[in-house]
């Protein structure tokens, strides 16, 4: 196929780079839509506040016939660089259709790119965040990805390893069943650790209540997942882009903040109703209808998503995942939750995946990260 590449800089390549996933995965069972202005929103400079730190550049493959069949991004991120003492470029938002000359003219692309930036190694997929969408799919195509994961066709992985990538990491999801008694899971270690260590959940029955703790979660968020692949330190303004993009799909009672003597938050805990199957109804838009399906999904599900777990250093292996349980408990049990989708952990992350060593648990979904020498 021959192959034009041609660089985003325009609003309405912008438009197009954020919405060809979604064209072409259209009549695909198990793709969930991103939301397009989220998308849009990431990559402005303007609007994400992670270009203090990152640079970014876009890029779209077109066919003889002018129609888009590819794109990729290339970005640096230069604080996670200076931490690891690292020169990675990192690529992102990719997809494309099977063919070796589209994949060639993207990677020829962005590893170009890379090296006239003086990095010596290519890494991803990663976005700009450890909060974005990371990975390509390698087991798990006929399940469906939560909204905070991404599918891909089974092609991608080898169009990558031909290109010369290896697994750098992978990250895995399971899908845990709820046992119809989970409120007596917890009820007696989650007191017994309240009293051990003079801990007690914080009032968040509102989400002003709620986002008020969110600052101080920050350090505590910060500290958890600081040497997890591919984590840079999040800023203020960094977790306010957050909070403007999941509070309002937040429930107060599927999230617990865990306070010590002080009122000061050492744990928290962050899970929501799935939205997989709402923003397949979305097809990518909010409006006119879209929040229709997602308002739906928030008060009627049988999933939930586990979001985020943060504990302090000092906090860590004492048991307070099950105070963060104990919290979120009767609500799964009143919204007639069924599973909860573990989301993307990585594969080393034990501590994490011990959680679940109690229950029926099933390994359903594989994304690999990769890297390559430039």
């Amino acid at each position: 196929m021959r192959v034009t590449i041609q660089e985003v800089t325009t609003k309405k390549q912008r438009r197009q780079f954020v919405h060809f996933p979604n064209e072409m995965y259209k009549d695909n069972p198990y793709y969930v839509p991103t939301l397009e202005k989220s998308d849009l929103d990431a990559l402005d400079q303007q609007k994400n506040h992670a270009f203090e730190f990152c640079e970014g550049k876009y890029w779209l493959a077109l066919d003889e016939r002018g129609r888009i069949v590819g794109r990729i991004a290339g970005i640096i991120n230069r604080q996670y660089n200076e931490k690891t003492c690292t020169d990675y470029a990192r690529f992102g938002f990719m997809d494309f259709v099977d063919d070796n000359d589209v994949v060639d003219a993207l990677f020829d692309t962005v590893e170009a790119w890379a090296r006239e930036k003086g990095m010596k190694k290519m890494n991803g997929p990663l976005g700009f965040l450890e909060f974005d969408t990371s990975g390509v799919l390698v087991m798990g195509f006929d399940e469906l990805p939560t909204a905070y994961g991404k599918y891909n066709f089974p092609y991608y992985e080898p169009q990558l390893l031909r290109r010369g990538y290896a697994k750098d990491t992978d990250w895995v999801e399971y899908s845990v069943k709820m046992p119809d008694d989970i409120e007596a899971w917890f009820s007696r270690p989650a007191k017994l650790i309240a009293q051990r260590y003079h801990l007690h959940q914080a009032t968040i029955g509102t989400k002003k209540q709620m986002v008020d703790y969110f600052p101080q979660c920050i350090p505590v968020l910060n500290e958890t997942y600081r040497n997890l692949h591919g984590f840079s330190e999040l800023t203020k303004e960094q977790v306010d882009d957050l909070i403007a993009q999941f509070v309002p799909n937040l429930n107060t009672d599927f999230v617990s903040i865990i306070l010590n003597e002080k009122d000061e938050v050492v744990a928290f805990g962050i899970a929501m109703p799935s939205l997989s199957k709402a923003l397949q109804k979305c097809r990518g838009k909010l409006y006119p209808f879209g929040w229709c399906h997602i308002l739906h999904a928030i008060r009627h599900n049988d999933t939930l998503d586990l979001l985020l777990i943060g504990i302090k250093e000092e906090y860590q292996g004492k048991g307070l995942n099950a105070m963060i349980f104990d919290k979120v408990a009767p609500a799964i049990t009143r919204y007639g939750i069924k599973y909860l989708e573990t989301t993307r952990e990585l594969e080393e992350n034990n501590s994490v995946q011990n959680m679940w060593n109690r229950f029926e648990t099933r390994l359903h979904k594989r994304a690999r990260c990769y890297i390559k020498e430039l």
